[in-house]
């Protein structure tokens, strides 16, 4: 094995540490949240260009549903969770504790069960990489935006700086009963200012 094979194997473990971590406190929490065993997996972790997200995101269908919440503390950046819109109404499905039903459009109790989803798994994320690096990361209240993958994340990204890089963690959702995961995407958008520091504590630079 090179010495460049042995970098880039240590850069993907590092996010991956971090990202199963997480993964771990937000299937714990969604599994209280909803009496049932939730759990979560991490099938790949990888660092993207931004330009690239709506392409890595297509295979998740034409409508997603994101949800937004800014990075406060230490660092700060943007954290978004994409689900497609058709996993969105099954998770909220899970999270409300009814039986699966055909697909419908989200109302402002489905929005607001997305919107906790994606509070509990981001704040995980965070909690994960804030311990990993000793620095203090707090999220913002969430919003949610739907729409086609490119303007739905183009529109809760729009103004955050150096976006160039973005960490992105696969997430899959395996609910107890159910036949199959529900498949998502947890994206990490830091600002200029933290991208480096990001990057050099997870052996990234």
């Amino acid at each position: 094995m090179t010495a460049d094979q042995d970098l880039d194997n240590l850069r993907h473990d590092g996010l991956r540490e971090v990202a199963t971590i997480g993964a771990g406190h937000a299937a714990t929490a969604l599994s209280q949240l909803t009496h049932r065993r939730i759990m979560i997996s991490v099938p790949e972790v990888r660092r993207v260009e931004y330009a690239d997200v709506p392409k890595m995101l297509e295979g998740l269908g034409d409508f997603v549903a994101v949800v937004m919440m800014r990075m406060l503390g230490d660092l700060t950046g943007r954290s978004l969770l994409v689900f497609s819109e058709q996993d969105a109404v099954r998770l909220c499905d899970v999270i409300l504790r009814r039986e699966p039903g055909p697909m419908r459009a989200l109302g402002e109790m489905e929005q607001s069960g997305v919107k906790e989803v994606g509070n509990i798994v981001a704040s995980a994320y965070l909690t994960a990489l804030s311990n990993f690096m000793g620095m203090m990361l707090l999220p913002s209240v969430p919003t949610l935006t739907m729409g086609p993958v490119a303007s739905a994340v183009g529109s809760s990204a729009d103004d955050t700086a150096g976006t160039d890089t973005v960490l992105c963690v696969d997430t899959a959702f395996k609910a107890d009963g159910s036949d199959e995961p529900l498949t998502g995407a947890f994206l990490l958008l830091p600002d200029a200012a933290s991208v480096q520091a990001i990057l050099e504590a997870i052996h990234l630079d």
